[in-house]
């Protein structure tokens, strides 16, 4: 009989991934230590490597990037060897190192790509010769454990104090000994290692790499909806390969907590004085609740201490792990408060607009059968231009010629030659006048701003005269903006990296606006029209007021990446949101404060990689902010908060095929019956198609106040150009959306609760012997149906005499037939 019970792990199985899934360029060390070689929180994974004697620490982070690849990077930490490193319990982003040159060093870890990975956060200097370990305190916060040949230290790394002397152990029996560092006379107990005790092997694997190091991630980052038990990470020559052992079990959405008991958390339950003084806690246990996307570790009972060299962001948000499942782990439950709290408090702040739907309108209002567009606009052009009335394309025919398309008449488009506008040269930028929607302002390679005005009803015939010529500009033209309040008043960037403001009813460059050192690749005016941003490849956003200064007024550092950027204002223009690439060439979001960029962005967000920069558009009533590139299927959306987390990212809408890109009409385009917020035009590749942005809700027959507050008027202007020019401020007028004859949703009267089942009394009502009875019979019945009706064979049709005639005659003559054959064979030849 087996003397070992069975254990629910003894069929797990290690899972070694591809080749191309290891952590590749992870130089482990060979040098010989008594220390670890590879540790791992949460958020990273160090490791020992030869590079420089074995004085540099590898880093990269627990799972791969977007790209599904690593970054590994170095970092030089000591003169001598590493011989050991451990993280923090309380913080992913403190490591501790020792080396062979007798110090000990806190580290405080940055986001991979930074130009400054780790800083020294605390220097420890021990006079015990060549360290050898060290281990962080499991409960205590900044309580650190260093060996060496020569004894023990017991550190306070808040206060570079060692609290606890050394104490050597000159026993070399095979013994486990237990000591309480606060009174060092004798060990605890011992336990003799030469009696082994009784182990059962679960599973093994083997790989065909040298091991230099393992380490074990955290639980916190295990993948609960794969049965993941144990990741273990092996580190070889060149590589860091993650192995992961899971408990086959019935996949779904259930989560098995017989697996997953509840784990110790991320806050200290004492300080290292605490301890020293004789204090002993434990740290607060953290449930589990899962979601069908993410697992959420929530601790429910706060310590009233925390670690001094913990970040805020590290003891205040929930740990999070990207585990796909759902259920309730094991342990004690929390109160409906408790929990109702604590999952607000964990996945923030709501959007009212999480679930915002893109729809394509009617092919009706379709403008189809568009040919030739011009594929080579720049950057910095938005690709096209449209507003309330018509749509302006750029073709790809000689002398820059542009498409007026009026959106009331929507159709198929002939396939002969359209009326067009002939610029005479390549367009570099479009845009119309908010104002007039008869005039159209293109800027194009020859350094020069056209005007031009297109007729009542649309184009007729080909223009070939502009209304007026701005010149000014050394070289070519970036883009063109018009002010959002003062009337024929434009700015300009140019490859001469200046930006110039005219004034369209003169003719006239008003004012020279300089600083930048590189291609300006946008260009945002503040919601009051006072200040102008732009941002620039040399990797500034600069701050302007242009009525009073030709240099900037303040500046930051921008996005890392050179391949391109926009910007517009949000939050009332209390911030700056920037959408740029960062190191690696993936597309992100920066957000800003206006009050001091020169502290740099105050948050960011990853969306994806792609070659194209992403075009911002942001509602002033909503918050919601639409991005999109040019040649993407996607349309991503956010709703932009004035504090943390900032970013609220909401269901996006996705194309069947690349566009153009997208521009957004007037407010008052929207139907606000059915909750569209956002009315946009959309260019394909051979098509415009208008698309509604709704909300989805419920009481449709009212009014939705709360998403349609009063909106600004910011098709009429507030002042003209020469106004503004002379310091005059003005703001838009605002107006209701509502219709006449819809009441305010907020005015509504409350529905009463229905009642979606019936009352328990109807499913526990007593039946009396003749009601069953009769249900019985009832049942029967119906099931066997109605015994009066006749049988099937009764209703058969029986056969005509003459049928039965002429079959006997037929057997007859055939039978005869048969015998005669048979006589026949029979006969001699």
């Amino acid at each position: 009989m087996n003397r070992f019970k069975t254990s629910k792990f003894k069929n797990t199985t290690p899972k070694i991934p591809k080749k191309d899934d290891w952590v590749s360029n992870a130089r482990g060390s060979s040098l010989n230590s008594l220390g670890n070689q590879i540790k791992s929180s949460c958020s990273f994974v160090a490791f020992n490597t030869e590079q420089t004697g074995g004085g540099m620490v590898g880093l990269c982070s627990v799972d791969p990037g977007p790209d599904g690849k690593w970054t590994v990077m170095q970092i030089p930490c000591h003169a001598d060897q590493v011989t050991d490193l451990d993280f923090s319990p309380f913080d992913d982003y403190l490591l501790a190192t020792c080396s062979s040159d007798e110090t000990v060093k806190l580290w405080r870890l940055c986001e991979l790509g930074q130009e400054q990975s780790a800083s020294v956060e605390v220097s420890l200097k021990s006079s015990e010769g060549r360290l050898e370990l060290l281990l962080f305190h499991p409960t205590a916060s900044g309580l650190l454990a260093v060996a060496s040949a020569r004894g023990i230290q017991v550190w306070d790394t808040s206060r570079d104090k060692a609290l606890a002397g050394t104490f050597k152990s000159l026993h070399r029996q095979q013994e486990v000994r237990l000591w309480d560092s606060r009174k060092l006379n004798s060990s605890v107990s011992s336990v003799s290692l030469e009696n082994n005790a009784p182990l059962c092997m679960l599973s093994h694997c083997l790989s065909d790499a040298s091991t230099r190091g393992i380490a074990l991630v955290p639980k916190h980052v295990l993948n609960v909806g794969c049965c993941e038990v144990l990741r273990v990470l092996q580190l070889t020559e060149n590589f860091i390969i993650p192995i992961s052992y899971q408990v086959p079990r019935k996949a779904g959405q259930d989560f098995h907590a017989d697996l997953y008991p509840d784990t110790l958390g991320h806050t200290p339950a004492v300080t290292a004085e605490e301890w020293w003084q004789g204090a002993n806690k434990q740290v607060q246990v953290v449930v589990l609740f899962c979601s069908t996307l993410k697992l959420f570790l929530v601790q429910l009972e706060p310590s009233t201490s925390s670690s001094p060299l913990s970040t805020p962001s590290s003891s205040a948000a929930p740990s999070r792990s990207p585990s796909s499942t759902s259920g309730l782990s094991s342990g004690f439950l929390p109160s409906p408060s408790q929990s109702s709290r604590a999952i607000q408090s964990m996945l923030g702040p709501s959007s009212k607009f999480r679930h915002i739907q893109g729809t394509v309108l009617h092919r009706a209002t379709h403008i189809t059968n568009l040919r030739g567009m011009s594929l080579t606009t720049p950057g910095e052009c938005d690709g096209f231009c449209a507003n309330a009335q018509r749509v302006a394309v750029p073709l790809a025919i000689a002398g820059g010629q542009i498409a007026v398309l009026e959106l009331s008449q929507p159709g198929k488009l002939p396939d002969t030659a359209l009326p067009t506008i002939q610029n005479s040269v390549n367009v570099a930028d479009l845009c119309w006048d908010p104002f007039d929607f008869h005039k159209l302002v293109v800027a194009g390679d020859d350094a020069k701003i056209r005007v031009w005005m297109v007729p009542e009803g649309g184009l007729l015939e080909t223009l070939t005269e502009p209304r007026c010529i701005l010149q000014g500009h050394t070289e070519k033209i970036y883009s063109i903006k018009f002010h959002p309040h003062a009337s024929g008043l434009l700015v300009s960037s140019s490859y001469d990296m200046t930006v110039r403001l005219w004034d369209l009813d003169t003719g006239n460059e008003v004012r020279k606006l300089s600083g930048h050192q590189d291609q300006i690749f946008g260009m945002a005016w503040s919601p009051n029209g006072k200040f102008l941003a732009t941002v620039c490849k040399d990797g500034k956003v600069r701050l302007y007021d242009p009525r009073k200064s030709a240099e900037p007024i303040q500046e930051g550092p921008g996005p890392e990446g050179h391949r391109g950027g926009r910007l517009v204002w949000v939050c009332n223009g209390q911030y700056l949101l920037v959408s740029g690439f960062d190191c690696r060439s993936e597309r992100q979001l920066y957000l800003y404060s206006c009050e001091s960029l020169a502290s740099g962005a105050v948050a960011t967000a990853p969306t994806d990689v792609s070659p194209s920069t992403l075009i911002p558009f942001y509602d002033s009533d909503t918050s919601v902010l639409i991005l999109t590139g040019k040649g993407d299927t996607r349309v991503y959306i956010f709703e932009i908060m004035s504090e943390a987390p900032y970013f609220t990212e909401c269901s996006s809408f996705h194309s069947s095929e690349p566009h153009k890109g997208l521009c957004f009409l007037t407010k008052t385009e929207c139907d606000v019956r059915d909750v569209e917020i956002a009315r946009a035009i959309r260019l394909g590749k051979t098509t415009i198609e208008p698309v509604a942005f709704k909300v989805p809700r419920v009481r449709k027959e009212f009014f939705q106040d709360d998403v349609f507050p009063e909106t600004a008027v910011w098709w009429e202007p507030a002042l003209t150009a020469s106004a503004w020019l002379l310091g005059t401020d003005a703001q838009h007028r605002k107006i209701s959306l509502k219709p006449k004859d819809m009441t305010p949703v907020s005015l509504a009267p409350k529905e009463a609760p229905v009642r979606k089942y019936l009352p328990s009394s109807v499913y526990l009502e007593e039946k009396t012997d003749e009601q069953k009875k009769e249900e019985l019979l009832s049942a029967m019945v119906a099931k066997l149906g109605n015994r009066e009706d006749p049988l099937p064979q009764e209703l058969f049709e029986g056969v005509d005499e003459d049928e039965w005639v002429r079959l006997e005659l037929y057997l007859s003559v055939r039978s005869f037939q048969i015998q005669a054959n048979v006589l026949s064979s029979r006969s001699p030849s």
